[in-house]
C-alpha cells in the first residue's frame, strides 16, 4: 500500500512539474511577440551604439573579475575600472533614450518596452555600481582580510548578474535587420 501510495505522489509531482515548466516557457510568449512585431515596423536603434555599450558592459565584467582575485591594490584599481566602465554604460543608455525618444515614443508597444527594459537593466546597473564603489572605499580603508571577502565576492556576482542579464537583453532589443 504504501508503495502504490509513493508511485501515486510521484505521477502527481511529474504532472505539477510538467505543468510549472510549460507555464513558465508560455509566460514569455507575450514579451517575445511584442518584440516581434516591432521588428516589422520600428525604426533601426543605433546599432553601433548598442555594440558599444554592450562592449563596455562585458569588459566591465572582465575587471570585476579582476578585482574579485585581487590582493588589495589590485582590488582598488580593478573596482574604479569596472565603476568607471559601468558609468560609461550608463551614459550609453542616456545617449540611446535621448535618441530613442525622437523616433520611439513611449506611447508605442516597444516604445514602453524598450524604454522599461532599458531603464530596468540601467536602475540595476546604478545599484551594481553604488555596491561596487562601497566595496572600494572598504578595501581602501583595509576593511579586506584574506579571510573575509565575501562583500566583495557578493557584489562582484551581482554585477556578473547584470552583465548576463543585458547579454539577454541585447539580442532582444537591438535586432540586426
Amino acid at each position: 500500500m504504501a508503495r502504490l501510495h509513493a508511485v501515486e505522489y510521484a505521477e502527481g509531482r511529474l504532472f505539477v512539474n510538467r505543468t510549472g515548466l510549460w507555464l513558465f516557457i508560455f509566460s514569455g510568449r507575450p514579451f517575445q511577440a511584442a518584440t516581434t512585431r516591432r521588428q516589422l515596423s520600428a525604426p533601426e536603434l543605433n546599432q553601433i551604439l548598442g555594440l558599444g555599450i554592450t562592449f563596455v558592459l562585458l569588459t566591465s565584467s572582465l575587471t570585476a573579475y579582476r578585482a574579485e582575485r585581487a590582493a588589495v591594490p589590485g582590488l582598488i584599481r580593478n573596482l574604479a575600472a569596472t565603476i568607471g566602465l559601468g558609468l560609461v554604460f550608463v551614459v550609453g543608455v542616456i545617449i540611446e533614450w535621448a535618441e530613442a525618444f525622437h523616433y520611439l515614443p513611449p506611447s508605442t508597444a516597444y516604445g514602453t518596452i524598450f524604454l522599461t527594459t532599458t531603464g530596468l537593466h540601467g536602475f540595476h546597473v546604478l545599484t551594481g555600481i553604488i555596491a561596487l564603489t562601497f566595496i572600494l572605499f572598504l578595501g581602501r580603508d583595509g576593511r579586506f582580510a584574506r579571510g573575509n571577502f565575501w562583500p566583495v565576492e557578493g557584489a562582484v556576482k551581482y554585477w556578473h548578474f547584470v552583465d548576463v542579464a543585458w547579454v539577454f537583453v541585447y539580442p532582444t532589443l537591438y535586432p540586426v535587420r
